[in-house]
């Protein structure tokens, strides 16, 4: 592949492990094979909830300014909104109600800017994972509730980068 500046670019290249990985057992576009997984990503969601509120409600008690306050509030209510979202599709896919843990421990980030960093890398993480349960999805509105939790999540992303690049952590030193 040729980018800018006639820069020859190669995914392989970049992780020479790569024909070393195992095949995938469980074929992530073909509905129901890939159902059963899609509920347990569902569950494991729904399952970081309290750890998830945690940390945000650090982020948000150390940011350094009102504008980052409010942009980590914004996405920790969305956050909340898909866990909500993620429930009722899960019973309405199996009747079952479920539940995210009471109990939750989360590790504090070093610093201000390593708590954006891991909170942007979890979001890119997120539209991973909940790309897998949205190819599982047969009904209309569940992929449409999905299609948000996804796109907020890639929002998300952005404003965390723009976060990190406001307040200059490139130039921490890490860890």
């Amino acid at each position: 592949m040729q980018y800018y500046n006639n820069y020859s670019y190669n995914y392989m290249d970049m992780d020479p492990e790569f024909y070393q990985r195992p095949i995938m057992q469980v074929d992530p576009y073909t509905y129901p094979q890939n159902f059963p997984m899609a509920l347990q990503l569902i569950r494991e969601a729904v399952s970081g909830e309290r750890e998830d509120q945690m940390f945000y409600s650090y982020l948000i008690s150390i940011a350094p300014t009102q504008e980052d306050k409010k942009i980590i509030t914004g996405i920790r209510n969305d956050e909340m909104k898909h866990f909500g979202l993620f429930r009722q599709i899960y019973f309405e896919l199996t009747g079952q109600m479920i539940s995210p843990s009471q109990q939750g421990e989360f590790k504090r980030p070093s610093s201000y800017c390593q708590g954006i960093k891991q909170a942007l890398l979890g979001e890119l993480a997120a539209v991973e994972k909940y790309r897998k349960i949205l190819f599982a999805l047969q009904n209309r509105r569940h992929i449409n509730m999905l299609t948000e939790i996804i796109t907020d999540e890639l929002r998300h992303a952005n404003l965390y980068n723009l976060l990190y690049s406001k307040n200059e952590c490139h130039e921490e030193k890490e860890e």
